[in-house]
């Protein structure tokens, strides 16, 4: 249906031959869903507060000002830039589940990284803010009968987006900026 951003023809590479802005891949939606493929979605979502927690342990004291690549963002930033996508990913679905096709509003997440809150604040705060906040994403999804993950909500963007496409788009979105923070703890 629809992708994440695409990494340019000849776009920077690692010594392993990896665009480090996509350490996973880009995202690629996925229409043939199954019961099994929605769950295991939601599993990687509820896992994303352990695995950012796990990928933090590898930082060397001092090092949450590290880029995962030149002119990326800091570990500290790519620690609060996912509290406030979920945060927004979250409040969509729910939208999506409670009204008929709302728009949902778009952010400009280079400008909320660059808040003295995304650059200055240790990112632990936002670790403990992300396992509330997938506790309870999870105890909703968990909830939902197949038919709700159907419903939609309009991004300005985008178009329409349904909630299977949110919960694949999250649960990749969980899994890339691990990536960048294991990449940048190894810088």
């Amino acid at each position: 249906m629809r992708s994440s951003r695409l990494p340019a023809p000849g776009a920077p590479r690692d010594n392993r031959g990896m665009d480090p802005r996509y350490p996973v891949g880009t995202f690629t939606h996925d229409p043939n869903v199954t019961p099994e493929k929605r769950q295991a979605w939601i599993t990687e979502l509820a896992a994303l507060p352990g695995h950012l927690r796990a990928a933090l342990a590898l930082v060397p004291p001092g090092g949450y000002d590290r880029t995962y690549r030149d002119g990326g963002w800091t570990i500290r930033q790519i620690v609060h830039h996912v509290a406030d996508s979920h945060l927004n990913a979250y409040t969509r679905m729910k939208l999506a589940l409670t009204e008929d096709n709302p728009t949902i509003k778009t952010y400009d997440e280079a400008a909320w990284a660059r808040l003295r809150d995304g650059q200055d604040a240790d990112p632990l705060v936002s670790l403990q803010l992300l396992d509330a906040l997938h506790q309870r994403w999870v105890i909703l999804l968990s909830s939902l009968e197949a038919a709700h993950f159907a419903r939609t909500a309009q991004h300005p963007e985008w178009g329409p987006i349904s909630v299977d496409w949110l919960l694949q788009l999250y649960a990749w979105h969980s899994r890339h900026h691990v990536g960048h923070v294991k990449l940048a703890a190894a810088r």
